[in-house]
């Protein structure tokens, strides 16, 4: 890049996010505030656009706001251990997964509940609809998405999601 004296409009361009984003990870503290000119203005130079790209592929990547706090800190000390950095992915990763899983259980009771539609009451009323009447009961099994399933007496498994079977 080269340049010392962008201003937050031309940085954000360039990394492609927005001037709101940027005041916002220096009130956070993720990127140093900017040199300020006699008229108040920002200014960036290459090590700011190189930190804040960082920071945005970490974000595109999905990494929490502490996460990309603790990466951004191995990032600027080049001298701590790779592990570090393998470490904090490697628990990125394990969330994306559970989420990944959660994601494929609320899939498949959001089929039960078209399969259920299909079978008995597609092409009726809604006063009929098998995925109204189950929305709207608190003995229904999706209770549980609204926190409430368990107290209901309704098993849900350890995300909370539960699956709908009828019979």
């Amino acid at each position: 890049m080269k340049n010392d004296n962008l201003s937050i409009g031309a940085l954000a361009k360039q990394v492609q996010c927005t001037v709101p984003t940027i005041r916002y990870y220096e009130e956070i503290g993720l990127l140093p505030h900017a040199t300020r000119a006699a008229n108040g203005r920002r200014y960036y130079g290459d090590a700011d656009y190189k930190r804040l790209l960082f920071i945005k592929r970490c974000r595109d990547f999905g990494f929490p706001i502490e996460q990309v706090r603790n990466l951004v800190s191995l990032f600027e000390n080049g001298d701590r251990s790779c592990v570090e950095v393998r470490d904090v992915a490697q628990e990125h990763l394990n969330a994306v997964r559970a989420k990944i899983a959660e994601f494929r259980q609320l899939e498949a009771s959001l089929e039960d509940f078209v399969e259920s539609c299909d079978s008995a009451c597609c092409g009726g009323t809604t006063r009929d609809c098998t995925i109204i009447e189950d929305l709207s009961s608190t003995s229904s099994a999706i209770a549980a998405g609204c926190g409430g399933g368990a107290s209901m007496g309704v098993p849900a498994d350890a995300s909370g999601f539960v699956s709908l079977k009828r019979g």
